[in-house]
Parts: structure tokens; sequence; C-alpha cells
């Protein structure tokens, strides 16, 4: 089965998260559903630097990324292929940016994280978003 390792950002601006909505693709389990950006790691490339370019390429938004910024890694097995998410906590003066290849995007906060249909990999993400910022 082929496997992917990935990286995604969790944009936070004034205590709101940023969730992308994917498009139609060829899997229907991820078709329209919410994520967090991000993308491929190319070889040759940290983590970070797949991330930096990654937001750059889908979103026209310059940010600074470091491993201090590492939130959770997850390991997810969809129908046809695995992945390997390791996300990042990535804060934003504005909200600004162009949307590139998603159709959609919402800014909610950690507890609306829920009310939106997410991809199955980045449940997790959310869970413990959603668990961090209990009051």
């Amino acid at each position: 089965m082929k496997h992917l390792n990935v990286v995604a950002a969790i944009i936070i601006h004034n205590g709101q998260i940023l969730c992308m909505q994917r498009g139609q693709a060829k899997q229907d389990y991820i078709s329209y559903k919410y994520e967090f950006p991000g993308g491929k790691i190319e070889v040759g490339e940290t983590r970070t630097e797949a991330l930096i370019r990654e937001l750059k390429e889908e979103m026209n938004i310059e940010v600074k990324i470091g491993e201090e910024d590492y939130f959770m890694t997850v390991n997810h097995s969809y129908p046809d292929f695995e992945l390997t998410m390791h996300s990042y906590i990535c804060h934003v003066d504005r909200k600004e940016f162009i949307r590139k290849e998603h159709i959609d995007h919402q800014w909610v906060t950690p507890q609306e994280l829920k009310t939106l249909e997410w991809a199955p990999a980045d449940y997790p993400i959310v869970e413990r978003l959603r668990e961090r910022n209990r009051c």
C-alpha cells in the first residue's frame, strides 16, 4: 500500500483556527472534507521546510515555522493509502491569503472545530486542539 509522509499547519489568528475545505477528490472519503493545509514532504526537505513551501504554493502566505512549533503526528490508514501527518502550530498576524487549491475555508474557535466535516486523518488533531482549549 502506498505511504505518504505529509505536513499540516494549524494556522491560528486571534484564537481562531483556519480550516480548509477540499474539493472533489478521486476518493469519496476525502472529497469536500475539511483539513489543515499542507502537503507532501519532498526528498531533501525537512518537515518545516516542506510546510513553509506548501503554504506558499497553496495559499501564497509566508510563515515562520520551527521544530518548537511541532504539535503532533497522526498515522492513518485510508482504504487505498496510508499517511503519516506531522502537524505544526503556526500563528499569523492577519487572516488574508489567496485560496489556490481549496474550495472554501472557515476560521473557527477550537470548540467550533467539531461542527465541520473533517478528513479522517485530521480528526485526531481536531480532538487534541479541542481538549487543549477546554475551559
